[in-house]
């Protein structure tokens, strides 16, 4: 089954001549490294794409550059169809499901029609890589040893990663927070070594210049800026976008550090992280896949497969988005224009009923009970547990680690 989505997506890519367009700017970059040519400085393709990632990132294409053009897309495919194949295994043990061969590979071939997944193979972006990276990191054992370090790693590459963590250090896993924080400070000196112009260039001015990534009001835009701009009708919303951008960013945060299971801590990250980004592309959100996991393994399956459409269905692409249509949608074309910001900030209202009450979880010993056969649970204890409760829920949370 997974050959044959694969053998239908390289049709498809032949027939429409997918130029891949973000594989381009990455070999451009790695092309930039070598030659010493400005990073910053060119564009790209017909669309004239520019660089947007830190120094370290291109120091990091500089391979893209060793392969002709026709086997670097290739390889970007073939790479990226593994990489949602590792996901889905990710995924299914982030979800605490039996990860079979068979039933991986089944997984993989439906999923790579997720909107989010398909998109990513045809620009042969790094998203899946990046969520590979950050879910292996987070679902590795306490304590482990350099645990933090591959988020770090993710936040050098791309700063949106950043956000797990903090989420690391809200949960009181300080010691795990402050090694991603040296690991991307380590990506940031390595830039800087290498690359002292564009490290300066990126860190003081390019960073803040989010209309250098793209247009924020488009479709392509999921995030909560791009669905503000296109229901105000305005390209730069400003305020009316930076004020609910902050709010769900705290509540984001205060709800990943309140939820007592990981799997949904990590979860409203990935999803707070994607909606107050000032520009969320479609194809970021692959956090899709384990969000589906997680619903599959709750038994929520009439959620689960909701979740599938919404992510398959491709609305965006329905409406009227040439020049500025985006901008000029009626409203009954609102929803169809932003169907993953809606979702996400459904999602966010929804997770406390989902696990329960947040911020007044008393694991007392039906509550005890419940979360027996839960995985990654973080307990939050309550000063005013008698010693009996207090005992119990350690004993819990050992079995759950």
């Amino acid at each position: 089954m997974l050959a044959l989505s694969l053998a239908a997506l390289l049709v498809l890519c032949a027939v429409q001549r997918i130029p891949m367009a973000d594989a381009l700017v990455y070999r451009a970059e790695g092309s930039a490294v070598v030659t010493g040519r400005d990073l910053y400085g060119f564009t790209v393709t017909e669309w004239r794409l520019p660089a947007t990632y830190p120094p370290f990132a291109a120091i990091l294409f500089v391979p893209t550059t060793w392969l002709p053009l026709g086997i670097l897309k290739a390889v970007f495919v073939a790479g990226n169809a593994a990489l949602l194949t590792l996901l889905v295994w990710l995924s299914c043990r982030f979800a605490g499901l039996r990860a079979t061969f068979p039933a991986v590979c089944a997984a993989s071939a439906a999923a790579l029609w997720l909107e989010p997944v398909f998109q990513t193979l045809l620009f042969g972006q790094i998203n899946l890589a990046l969520a590979c990276l950050v879910l292996w990191d987070l679902t590795r054992a306490p304590g482990a040893v350099g645990k933090g370090f591959a988020l770090g790693i993710a936040a050098g590459v791309k700063l949106t990663p950043a956000a797990f963590i903090l989420y690391l250090l809200v949960t009181r896993r300080v010691r795990e927070g402050l090694t991603g924080l040296a690991a991307f400070a380590g990506t940031v000196l390595l830039g800087a070594l290498a690359l002292p112009a564009a490290s300066v260039e990126f860190w003081t001015r390019r960073m803040f210049e989010t209309g250098r990534v793209g247009k924020a009001w488009i479709v392509d835009n999921q995030s909560l800026q791009g669905l503000v701009a296109r229901t105000l009708g305005d390209p730069s919303p400003g305020l009316a976008w930076a004020v609910p951008a902050a709010a769900v960013a705290v509540a984001g945060l205060w709800l990943a550090r309140r939820v007592p299971d990981d799997r949904w801590g990590i979860l409203v990250t990935a999803v707070t992280a994607l909606l107050v980004s000032p520009i969320s592309w479609s194809h970021h959100w692959v956090w899709c896949v384990p969000l589906i996991g997680v619903l599959v393994a709750e038994g929520r399956l009439r959620l689960a497969a909701g979740v599938a459409v919404l992510f398959t269905a491709r609305t965006m692409w329905l409406v009227p988005h040439q020049g500025d249509l985006d901008l000029r949608l009626p409203w009954w074309q609102q929803p169809l224009a932003s169907p993953y910001p809606l979702v996400g900030l459904v999602l966010l209202s929804l997770v406390p009923e989902l696990r329960g009450t947040v911020s007044a979880w008393l694991p007392d010993q039906r509550a005890v009970r419940s979360v027996l056969g839960q995985q990654n649970v973080r307990v939050v204890k309550d000063p005013q547990d008698d010693e009996e409760q207090t005992a119990t829920r350690d004993h819990v949370l050992r079995d759950n680690l």
